[in-house]
């Protein structure tokens, strides 16, 4: 039976707080796109990505530059003050999660880059109707393709492959348009207290840290539905009583 006449579907909001250079923000990517394609009022739900720098001080390489397997591990031996032989442990463990979500990570050709610019083509994205594609062929072009995302030409040729115009990407860009908006995303995340990416905010009311699995971001997607959905009436014919009486 269909909802009563006026019934207004209600949107739910989520907001991913995520950077492009974020092996886990890809394969959570893919989770919560999994949980999504699963719950039932899909429609109703309004995905927005927001930016977040693991190294604002990131300085950017050219794609003739690549680091190998090896050099990725180092960084991330420097990083978290461990040997290179964990950093490798921990390259082969996000490798084998991406595959497992369908994702094909190349450490071996990634390239260094700031994402700074990047996350304000996100950001126009957003405004063309166009952030998920743009999101996600920065994500594979850094991951699996070896793109220099932190050089300009590079992100206005990746941007415009994904529906962005490119001579307004290439014009964002030289006026840093969205500077501002890509500082206020990262000053509200500190306020949330957030820390790693990527982080899930769920209609300003739960927050999922992490690339959790799809069944998890479903619950989680279902229980602020429910929490916040309004009950729709599908009769108005039945009898009732109220505290003027009964109907006869």
């Amino acid at each position: 039976m269909p909802p009563a006449s006026g019934a207004v579907p209600l949107d739910m909001k989520v907001e991913i707080w995520s950077d492009v250079v974020c092996p886990w923000c890809h394969i959570g990517k893919r989770r919560f796109e999994a949980a999504l394609a699963r719950f039932p009022h899909r429609e109703a739900v309004e995905v927005e990505w927001k930016a977040f720098e693991l190294d604002p001080g990131a300085s950017s390489a050219a794609a003739s530059d690549p680091v190998s397997s090896t050099g990725y591990a180092e960084r991330l031996a420097r990083k978290y003050g461990t040997s290179v032989a964990g950093g490798q442990q921990m390259t082969d463990h996000m490798t084998q999660q991406a595959a497992g979500e369908g994702l094909d990570f190349r450490f071996d050709r990634a390239v260094p880059a700031n994402t700074f610019d990047a996350h304000q083509v996100i950001h126009l994205a957003a405004e063309r109707g166009v952030q998920d594609a743009v999101k996600e062929r920065l994500l594979t072009a850094y991951f699996s393709e070896g793109e220099a995302v932190g050089d300009r030409e590079t992100l206005v040729r990746l941007a415009a492959e994904a529906g962005l115009d490119a001579d307004e990407v290439r014009e964002v860009l030289a006026d840093q348009r969205y500077a501002t908006a890509v500082r206020a995303d990262e000053a509200e995340a500190a306020s949330l207290g957030i820390g790693g990416v990527p982080f899930f905010v769920v209609d300003r009311k739960y927050g999922v840290n992490g690339a959790q699995s799809a069944d998890a971001l479903l619950q989680v997607l279902e229980r602020a539905w429910a929490e916040s959905s309004p009950l729709i009436s599908v009769s108005s014919d039945g009898a009732v009583c109220g505290p003027d009486g009964c109907t006869i």
